[in-house]
């Protein structure tokens, strides 16, 4: 009883002394950008993801973060085509109805400059993945007198490593798929 009562309160410190931070879904936008016949890009977005962030540190340098966004919410203004983005030929979104993150560091490389790295889950495979990010700093919102932060992150994934399209020449849709978030964060 001794022992499970000390690691309980080990968690409730440890819980305490990040600074946790909520994602502003209304500020938030993940989305991402493939080509298309090597002539032009096609862009999405996923419009149900969350993000969860703590750190104990100001400039973030020991972030921990974990996204998970909803499958089945691809969007690229285009009914039919996101329809087929669901189907068992792209994100299979009934076996597969996640895509998560979870990082591993939050490094300063120089200034406002990150690199993240974690593990990128897509299409039901799990692989390394290390992307670019900026803080691009923290304010007090005026209207709700909280601490806000902002980040950008950006990365390539191919779509090979995850079985994504696996049919699909690359002289149709391309192998790089470009990731882009721009998330806004409140402190609690």
């Amino acid at each position: 009883m001794k022992k499970v009562t000390l690691f309980a309160a080990g968690l409730l410190i440890a819980s305490t002394s990040f600074g946790q931070w909520s994602l502003d879904k209304a500020h938030s936008r993940l989305g991402f950008s493939v080509e298309h016949m090597k002539i032009s890009e096609t862009d999405g977005n996923f419009k149900d993801f969350d993000v969860k962030l703590a750190s104990a540190k100001s400039d973030f340098s020991d972030a921990a973060i974990e996204l998970t966004a909803d499958a089945n919410t691809v969007n690229t203004d285009m009914e039919a085509r996101d329809k087929h983005l669901r189907s068992a030929d792209f994100f299979d979104v009934e076996k597969n109805p996640t895509i998560s993150f979870k990082s591993k560091s939050f490094k300063k490389v120089s200034g406002k400059q990150y690199k993240l790295t974690g593990d990128f889950t897509m299409h039901g495979v799990t692989k390394p993945v290390t992307l670019d990010a900026v803080f691009n700093g923290t304010t007090v919102n005026p209207m709700s007198k909280k601490t806000m932060a902002g980040f950008t992150v950006t990365g390539i994934v191919k779509r090979s490593e995850y079985a994504l399209a696996a049919t699909t020449p690359e002289a149709l849709l391309g192998e790089n798929v470009k990731l882009r978030a721009n998330l806004e964060f409140s402190k609690d």
